[in-house]
């Protein structure tokens, strides 16, 4: 879910964090260099498994996970860019998303595991202390690095995420509640049909577009963009996301019920 408020009010948490840093960038770097934001890029060997990760800008870091779970962090892009006139931001996908290492394992996909990912590109580009953003499923990943790894943090950045599955669950349930009769009959219809294995060949292994346009589109819709639509936003873009690591994490029974091993 591409939030955008979302973002606009994560943007305007880290500028009041990083005033301060700005004020002193501004004073040790020269006109020609801060007018160019070099990026690098490269892949953590996280305990036998490859997270990809970017980094750019200067100052404290600001460290940034995805939702999804199984999405990446390109849709955080344009919008975070402005932060890295006064972070130096890292982004990485998650175990299994974008362009880090799939698992032939997919139970291996676990909460637990991301944190521990998280903390191995911690050490391995030796941030010391950092700032964690989480968006969405990204919140949940932040929150769990939290409470492991306290110490390593200097600011946690929640945006519209959870911090209880079966609280989540009751939200979905009134969001159903709320919902037009004519798009919940035609929601439940298709879940009741089961959710994958319809269509082509390649097509089986994830919702079908008549699904994310009716979930996402019209059911995640006047949540998101009722009061500032974004001409940019559709559902079907939401379905380019690592398929297995979703069903296992979310479950394979619709949109509006966590039940896979996010339900922990």
């Amino acid at each position: 879910m591409k939030q955008i408020f979302i973002f606009l009010l994560c943007a305007l948490a880290i500028s009041i964090i990083s005033c301060k840093q700005s004020t002193e960038n501004k004073s040790s770097t020269g006109n020609a260099s801060s007018s160019i934001i070099k990026i690098e890029e490269g892949f953590v060997d996280a305990h036998g498994v490859l997270i990809y990760y970017t980094t750019m800008g200067q100052g404290k870091p600001l460290l940034i996970v995805h939702g999804g779970p199984g999405a990446s962090h390109e849709y955080f892009l344009p919008y975070l860019l402005p932060l890295a006139r006064t972070n130096r931001l890292i982004f990485i996908d998650e175990r299994g998303s974008g362009r880090s290492q799939k698992l032939e394992d997919s139970s291996a996909y676990t909460v637990e595991n991301m944190v521990e990912d998280v903390e191995d590109v911690r050490l391995a580009l030796d941030l010391g202390k950092i700032s964690l953003l989480g968006h969405s499923f990204g919140g949940v990943l932040a929150q769990a690095y939290a409470l492991k790894y306290p110490a390593n943090l200097s600011h946690l950045i929640l945006c519209s995420t959870f911090h209880s599955t079966s609280k989540m669950n009751e939200v979905f349930k009134k969001m159903k509640e709320k919902m037009a009769p004519e798009l919940l009959a035609r929601i439940e219809k298709m879940e009741k049909a089961g959710l994958y294995g319809h269509g082509k060949k390649y097509e089986k292994g994830r919702y079908t577009s008549e699904y994310m346009i009716a979930a996402w589109g019209d059911g995640y819709f006047p949540y998101l963009y009722e009061n500032h639509p974004d001409a940019n936003y559709d559902p079907l873009s939401n379905g380019n996301m690592a398929w297995d690591l979703y069903r296992e994490m979310w479950g394979s029974n619709g949109e509006f019920v966590i039940d896979g091993n996010l339900k922990s």
